[in-house]
């Protein structure tokens, strides 16, 4: 890969998030039933517990904190916080399930041009703040240079004339 100016270091994506936890086993069990990702194999020469995780193409690292009685847990739900989000194909279907799982969440709107962003926050076991929305409505636009990115294939054919997809996509 040769160096390009808007990537110095060339980079290829996001691995993976690590996370410290109170209980390794009740994140597990968070991360693997309510947002579907799988365990997979870590090195087993780590000398501390936790957990490796992985779905929708990242990682998630659970790591077992060594003073788990000392970790503040955050009760209020502040769509500024920090947060890793996650695309869904029904916003009703993610709304639903929290209500049955009895996960507490705060739903919010963004509206930019005329196109609505929805989006759901709730927290893991640990106060770690979870986004679910349907972001891809809203078209990636850098504020310099003239590509424009979506974050789904569906608004290619909005934002760019069709047979500019192929050569876009392939980049």
């Amino acid at each position: 890969m040769k160096e390009v100016a808007g990537n110095p270091l060339q980079l290829k994506s996001i691995n993976h998030i690590s996370l410290v936890c109170r209980s390794v086993e009740e994140s597990i069990d968070f991360y693997t039933n309510v947002l579907g990702f799988v365990p997979i194999r870590r090195p087993g020469s780590f000398d501390f517990d936790g957990a490796w995780l992985f779905n929708f193409g990242i990682g998630i690292h659970l790591l077992q904190s060594e003073n788990p009685e000392n970790m503040s847990k955050k009760s209020e739900i502040n769509p500024k916080d920090n947060h890793i989000s996650f695309q869904c194909e029904s916003m009703g279907t993610v709304e639903k399930k929290l209500k049955e799982m009895e996960i507490v969440y705060k739903r919010q709107r963004v509206e930019e041009g005329g196109i609505y962003v929805d989006q759901l926050f709730f927290h893991d076991p640990d106060g770690f703040m979870i986004e679910i929305c349907n972001c891809d409505n809203l078209p990636v636009i850098p504020i310099a240079g003239e590509m424009v990115r979506s974050c789904s294939r569906v608004n290619l054919d909005i934002i760019i004339p069709q047979k500019q997809i192929q050569t876009f996509v392939q980049m």
